[in-house]
């Protein structure tokens, strides 16, 4: 896995915002306990979420997350039997959503670490590897693991998180369907 993670983080089309927690993922890769292991809390592990576009592609999925109380891109811990981080987005929106999610962008789309907070385990960082997957439906099944989900468009996601962990991404988003990268 750690050649993987190296690898998607070297093809991993850099905007100079992002350089510091580049660096950061990439000193993870190589920390002496597994980097994916979701009991790694120091400096934390490896998560994989995907931006998950309607099939009109002008909206992404948001999932309500319990513990954190807000709406968030699905997502999750890289689990043992995942072939790679992608995968893990893939098993974690189909888990959380129901959806299977067609491979937008083969690559990284972004990149984020975000403090997770105290609870079962001590509080700790998600270095979250993020993908952009497309949806053929807009029916949602959802499944235990979520309270909700929503469709949002682009220019409304502020007003349902203005994080920029989550408004930088989804304007990324956006440029990049209005470039008809697809």
């Amino acid at each position: 896995m750690r050649e993987g993670l190296r690898a998607l983080l070297a093809g991993y089309n850099l905007p100079p915002l992002e350089r510091d927690v580049h660096a950061s993922m990439a000193a993870l890769v190589d920390h002496p306990s597994d980097p994916t292991s979701r009991t790694t809390f120091d400096p934390g592990h490896f998560t994989a979420s995907a931006f998950v576009l309607s099939p009109d592609r002008d909206a992404v999925l948001l999932v309500h997350h319990r513990k954190l109380n807000r709406w968030l891109q699905p997502g999750g811990h890289i689990d043992p039997g995942d072939e790679n981080a992608l995968a893990a987005a893939r098993r974690e929106v189909r888990e959380e959503t129901g959806l299977w999610a067609d491979v937008l962008f083969e690559d990284v789309f972004d990149i984020d670490i975000h403090a997770y907070p105290a609870g079962r385990e001590p509080g700790h960082l998600h270095f979250d590897l993020r993908f952009l997957l497309g949806a053929d439906t807009s029916d949602v099944p959802g499944s235990s693991e979520i309270d909700g989900w929503r469709w949002v468009r682009f220019d409304e996601i502020a007003a349902v998180d203005a994080d920029p962990s989550l408004t930088r991404p989804v304007a990324k988003v956006g440029r990049w369907v209005g470039s008809g990268a697809e």
